[in-house]
């Protein structure tokens, strides 16, 4: 019996893509892996090419081979990280809920993912500390606002023709209120906690501001 993989060629990986390609993008995405932890942990200033590099299974000399610079890997770290959240909500079904429903839905997979990815609200955060200017110049930029603003759009199109949303809020007014309650919630987590004595991120606390969240963006939409 002829074992499938002699006729295969040297190199070549079981689903046809040669190995150095399928190893290019692991080393990559490994190199990615580390860069947003450190950014996110270090800030774009403070983090250090050689320190990725001396966490990684590459050199540096590689690093600038597949970013060409440290801008670029931050830029690359950034992108991914708001590509998570953009395909997500793509991703995201709604369409045989009802108005009401659908938006909390969208609510609780915002505050899921910013919980469960704050290396993601510190990248965002650090990006505003410079002015939003290395985001400013991606390629990318056009379609990071597209997925949750087309969802949004839908829903309260819905909404509003079965008469229960009000008319005076667009898509981004929703998409911010969301955003801030979740935002807030993770970056300030250790401040509030400091001042108040409440560690939002407590998991005793989380069904309760999921709950919070969804009621309150639902009792906004549907007050007169």
């Amino acid at each position: 019996m002829v074992d499938a993989s002699s006729d295969r060629s040297a190199g070549q990986a079981a689903d046809g893509v040669p190995e150095r390609f399928r190893d290019a993008d692991r080393t990559r995405a490994e190199i990615l892996d580390v860069a947003t932890t450190e950014f996110s942990e270090q800030g774009y200033a403070g983090a250090r090419v050689d320190e990725i590099a001396a966490k990684t299974r590459t050199t540096k000399r590689m690093i600038y081979y597949y970013f060409r610079s440290k801008e670029n890997l931050y830029l690359a770290a950034l992108e991914r990280a708001y590509a998570v959240i953009r395909e997500s909500e793509r991703e995201l079904d709604v369409q045989d809920l009802g108005p009401k429903e659908a938006l909390r839905r969208l609510a609780e997979l915002t505050f899921d993912h910013h919980e469960s990815h704050p290396d993601f609200i510190r990248l965002v955060t650090i990006e505003n500390i410079h002015g939003a200017r290395h985001i400013a110049g991606s390629e990318m930029l056009p379609g990071l606002a597209n997925p949750a603003l087309e969802v949004l759009t839908e829903i309260l199109r819905r909404g509003r023709a079965e008469g229960e949303f009000r008319t005076d809020v667009d898509a981004l007014d929703v998409h911010m209120m969301i955003s801030a309650f979740c935002v807030f919630r993770t970056a300030n987590r250790h401040t509030f906690k400091t001042i108040f004595d409440r560690d939002m991120l407590d998991p005793k606390h989380r069904d309760h501001y999921r709950t919070m969240l969804g009621d309150m963006v639902l009792d906004y939409l549907t007050s007169r």
